[in-house]
Formats: structure tokens, sequence, C-alpha cells
């Protein structure tokens, strides 16, 4: 038998192995002994590890936290959901994204408030990064998004839209949320504040098609360009100074749509950002915010990052939660 029939003849028996286990856990909680099925998986977890099986154990644990969430134990299976981790982390997987896929499964299935969805989250963010302390990877960032659209918890999935490269997904969510939680007057500032986010973060194609496909989308935006809202004619042409690289046109802009930049004390704070950026202003000596809005902008853009396209960008700051 050569080297590769013997290692597959081993993984179906370790499979086998796996398989027979999980029909006895799953007769336990089946019968209600939830605290004893969570022990046995726990006590199954440190031997798989203990021998390196790696695979196995995460594909157990994965499985009975399944198991724990269809019979409403949430704080069983959110303790193995973190034990899926630990394998994650300690075995050194790569990202890919059936893993990504099945840690957002995961998330989906927590209480949106619980303080171990919270765990959760960021534990994951960082594993798929390498453990950088960056924002995360951007495919699990968009399906986080999706998740927590689909729970109407529209900041937080606006957040994490930001840090994914799901400009189309994130117009969708904006006009649901512009259409059911804003008023008809701020239409335009919803898109708006997402352009000039995208951009702060170096992402300019995922700024580009945010607001192409909300100001398409969106049933009280009439067909432009150019647009019935001053903001809306101001990020598109932003976006096409952005393109062209000129610091005057940029200028003349910023000056021209000063009325409706005032609406939000942040859109000159993000332009100066994105001037700094795309057009090569020098950052100010002395920042014209501070406190809790000063924090909120340095958050969003991080600090000390360098200027290496939109994908490092998008991972080059701290979890904040936008308003």
């Amino acid at each position: 038998m050569s080297e590769q029939e013997s290692l597959r003849c081993s993984s179906a028996r370790n499979r086998g192995g796996v398989q027979r286990v999980e029909g006895k856990l799953r007769a336990s909680v089946e019968k209600g002994d939830y605290y004893e099925a969570h022990q046995m998986y726990r006590t199954l977890f440190f031997r798989y590890m203990s021998q390196a099986k790696h695979a196995e154990a995460r594909e157990l644990m994965y499985n009975g936290a399944l198991l724990f969430f269809s019979y409403n134990q949430q704080n069983s299976a959110a303790d193995l959901s973190m034990l899926v981790l630990e394998v994650l982390e300690k075995s050194e997987t790569k990202v890919e994204d059936d893993i990504l896929e099945s840690l957002a499964k995961l998330f989906s299935r927590m209480e949106p408030n619980s303080p171990e969805r919270v765990a959760f989250v960021s534990r994951a963010l960082k594993w798929s990064t390498g453990g950088s302390g960056k924002l995360g990877h951007p495919k699990l960032h968009q399906l986080l998004a999706v998740t927590l659209w689909k729970e109407q918890n529209y900041s937080e999935s606006r957040y994490h839209f930001l840090h994914s490269s799901d400009g189309e997904g994130c117009a969708q969510m904006l006009v649901e949320f512009s259409a059911s939680r804003g008023f008809r007057s701020e239409v335009d500032m919803f898109v708006a504040q997402a352009v000039l986010q995208f951009l702060c973060l170096k992402n300019k194609n995922s700024a580009s098609v945010v607001f192409s496909t909300y100001t398409e989308k969106h049933p009280s935006i009439e067909k432009g360009p150019p647009f019935v809202q001053p903001l809306l004619n101001f990020i598109w042409f932003l976006l096409l100074a952005v393109d062209g690289g000129k610091l005057t046109v940029f200028t003349v802009l910023c000056e021209q749509y000063q009325p409706s930049l005032k609406r939000d004390p942040m859109y000159n704070e993000y332009l100066d950002r994105i001037g700094q950026v795309f057009f090569g202003v020098p950052p100010k000596q002395s920042p014209s915010y501070g406190g809790l809005l000063g924090n909120l902008l340095n958050s969003l853009m991080g600090s000390g990052e360098d200027d290496d396209g939109a994908e490092e960008a998008q991972e080059d700051s701290s979890p904040i939660e936008l308003d």
C-alpha cells in the first residue's frame, strides 16, 4: 500500500471514529443531558488536541455547537464555538472561504446582544488576519455584515461592510436602512457618509460602487447625475476628482459645496483626510477636532498607515461603531 493510500485509509478511519462519537453525543443532547454532553465535548476536544487531531477537533466542536444552538443551549454552543477558534489559532490553519463561512454561521446563531457574541467576533476577526491586530479578513467582514443586515442591525452592518469589498451589498443595505429608519430629507446623507468613509479607507472602488448602486436603487432619488440633491452632486464630482487627482479641482469643489457639507460636522474632517490620501495635502499641525469626535475619526482611519492601496487600508484601523 502506498503512503498516499495509507493516509486516505487513516483519514477514513478517523472520520468514522468522529461520526461514532458524534452519534453518542447527539443522543445525550436529545435526552436533555446538556451539561454531561457539554463536558464530554470538552474532554474530547482536549484529547484530540493533545493528539494533534486538529481537523477532527474542529469538526466535532463545530457540529456540537450547531447541535446545542438547535436546542437553544446558547452558553454551551458559544463555548464550543470558542473552541473552534482555539483549534484554528493553535493549528495555524490557513484562512479559506469555507472556514470563514462556518464562523459566520456560528455568529449568526448566537444571541444578538450576548457578550459571548462580541468575544467570538473579535477573536474570529483577529484570527482571520493572522493575529496581526488588523481589522480582519474582508470576506469575513462581508459575511458578518450580511448577518447583521438580516437582523436589521444596520449600524453594525454598515461598519462591517466598510471593511469588506462589497460596495453593492453595502448600498442595498443602506437603501433599506434609509427607507425604514431615516427621513426623506436624509436620503443623500446615508450614502454620502459611506462614500466618504470608504475613501478615507482608500477603498476608491467600493466608494464608487456604493454611490452608483445606492443612487440607482433608492426609490426617493430621481435618476441622475445631475441630481436634485446638491450633496449627491458633490459626491459625484468628488469621485471624478479623486480619479483625476488634481488638488485645485478638489479645493474648489469643497469650497463651492460648503452649504451642503455643513449638514454634518464630520464631512469636512473626512475631506481633510481624503485630501491627504488622494491629493497630497499635508496633515494639519493641530487638528481642529478633538475628544470623542477626534477619536472616532482616528479610529476609522487608523494611525501611521501607509498608502499601499485599498485592500490594506480596509484593515488598518480599530473596530468601532460608525453612526
